[in-house]
């Protein structure tokens, strides 16, 4: 499939989607919404990991607001329902690790794009900015449930009132991302973080996904029948066999995937 918003790759089973409207700061346009939607369904389906990044000095600036005399035609419950939350799931279904490794600026819908994958690596000059109080609006695109979640209310309710600018070095510290990294080892970096998950245990990889997500909604014996059937499925794969044998050999393993 051919892309006008993005740009997308896979090698050695690293699937990379870049953000690339760098003259608006990676700004989501309705045809960029649905070009990463489209991209990462089709990379869920061929690559062992996820790359999402941006074009530029900026990860991505949000929502096109494009010009200001269109405004009052803007219909953002419609465009959140009908291309917003489709996107989110798409990121948030996809059967492979999904990493944001966040270049630059992360601000309202572009910092929440990059919330939602499983995990955020930044550069160390990047921020996140729930900007949208500054123009009258709530945090969306799924910012009201990441953000408690992941740094508790206090910190998620002073960052949306206030729409502070939130370093990436701080960001790492709340809970919020993963990591934060120099700016001249980021890209090293993020790419090795990505060969890792590329080269492991794709099924356990699964798992994982599924049962933390599952752990906000169960009780701790539903969640203990989640671990046990999960596991049980691991446990026949033949990367389970390799990993052990890989234990008692010495060795690193050599796991196949899907």
């Amino acid at each position: 499939m051919l892309y006008d918003t993005i740009s997308v790759s896979l090698t050695d089973g690293v699937g990379l989607i870049t953000l690339n409207r760098p003259e608006v700061m990676n700004a989501l346009s309705s045809a960029m919404r649905a070009e990463l939607r489209a991209a990462v369904t089709d990379l869920g389906r061929t690559a062992r990991v996820l790359v999402l990044t941006g074009a530029g000095r900026a990860f991505c600036s949000g929502q096109d607001l494009g010009d200001a005399a269109a405004i009052d035609a803007l219909d953002l419950e419609r465009i959140l329902r009908e291309e917003y939350e489709p996107l989110l799931h798409a990121i948030n279904d996809c059967p492979v690790p999904t990493i944001a490794a966040v270049n630059g600026i992360a601000a309202g819908a572009g910092a929440n794009l990059a919330l939602a994958a499983d995990v955020v690596i930044a550069t160390e000059s990047a921020a996140f900015i729930q900007a949208f109080t500054r123009i009258g609006l709530i945090p969306d695109a799924g910012g009201t449930y990441w953000l408690p979640r992941q740094i508790g209310m206090a910190r998620a309710m002073a960052a949306a009132l206030f729409a502070d600018r939130v370093s990436a070095r701080q960001a790492a510290d709340w809970g919020m991302i993963y990591e934060c990294v120099a700016d001249a080892d980021f890209a090293g970096h993020w790419q090795a973080r990505a060969a890792t998950l590329a080269s492991g245990p794709t099924l356990a990889y699964r798992g994982v996904k599924q049962a933390m997500r599952a752990s906000f909604a169960n009780d701790l014996p539903g969640q203990l029948a989640l671990e046990a059937r999960l596991q049980g499925l691991c446990g026949q794969s033949r990367d389970f066999r390799e990993g052990v044998a890989a234990f008692l050999e010495k060795r690193p393993p050599r796991f196949q995937g899907r």
